[in-house]
């Protein structure tokens, strides 16, 4: 069993593979027919011919099969995304080998976390127990972007750069968590490395900007209806040589705002973290 992220024709994918104790025929049917979906998937599937609908409570999305061969491949279109599940003969049943094609990089590890729940629900379906969903959702997601190196920042021509997916949370709702409601420079924009100044810039929901001693930092928060909501946060470095100490504190500052996203704020700031950051960046 594995989950790895890589790349197919310059774009992001996740495979995952699972043994799975039932021959392909069965598996065929778990994740083709919409009967069988409806117990793992994470949306309600409709098949009419080539065309494919999904639906979940507040929208409905398409797609269209893109291969089909019985019992060995099941690949689909789902809005932007691509599927692809191929069945393996297997000494214990089947080898189940799931792609998924994404849009975006960002999005890998709650990508990979939803997929592994879904597939943990299958594995059920098939062998006719009942299942329970994982209770620390904030947990997997965060193994996942470390594992896929998604927390890190890069630092170029002096300034720091950082992009990380914050699921599907609305607009509002993350701009309320920055801000909490205050005007001026909010406490949870800054941390102890990086002191607030004067607000520069200001435009509800999307930016805020300040100038601090240690240059000028820039939260952006962006929402695409496809791939969900990103923060890019930027910081344009008054001394180059700050940098290691830069990356390190906003990468322990967005560790401290995802998980704040999910209801769980961390105090007090990290500063074993910190400095075990900074040793990585010097690295």
């Amino acid at each position: 069993m594995g989950t790895e992220l890589g790349w197919i024709d310059g774009k992001p994918v996740l495979r995952f593979e699972r043994v799975l104790a039932h021959p392909p025929e069965r598996v065929w049917r778990a994740v083709t027919e919409p009967a069988e979906l409806a117990h793992w998937f994470p949306a309600e599937v409709a098949v009419d011919g080539r065309a494919m609908t999904f639906a979940f409570p507040d929208q409905v999305t398409t797609g269209e099969v893109l291969e089909a061969d019985p019992p060995r491949v099941f690949a689909f279109r789902w809005n932007t995304d691509v599927l692809r599940f191929e069945l393996l003969p297997h000494e214990r049943g089947c080898l189940l080998v799931f792609t998924h094609v994404l849009g975006d990089r960002h999005g890998a590890a709650r990508n990979a976390a939803g997929w592994d729940t879904c597939l943990a629900a299958l594995e059920a379906r098939l062998a006719g127990r009942a299942f329970e969903p994982p209770a620390d959702v904030l947990g997997a997601m965060e193994r996942y972007v470390r594992e896929f190196r998604l927390d890190e920042g890069r630092c170029h021509d002096g300034v720091v750069r950082f992009v990380r997916d914050l699921v599907w949370r609305p607009l509002g709702e993350v701009w309320a968590l920055l801000t909490e409601g205050g005007d001026g420079v909010p406490t949870r924009a800054a941390n102890p490395h990086v002191p607030p100044g004067p607000l520069v810039e200001r435009v509800e929901p999307r930016v805020l900007a300040f100038d601090s001693p240690a240059g000028r930092v820039r939260w952006e928060f962006r929402h695409d209806p496809d791939l969900g909501t990103t923060v890019e946060l930027t910081h344009a470095l008054a001394d180059p040589a700050f940098a290691p100490r830069a990356l390190a504190a906003w990468h322990a500052h967005l560790e401290l705002f995802f998980a704040a996203t999910f209801g769980e704020i961390r105090c007090p700031w990290p500063e074993d973290r910190f400095a075990e950051l900074v040793r990585h960046y010097r690295s």
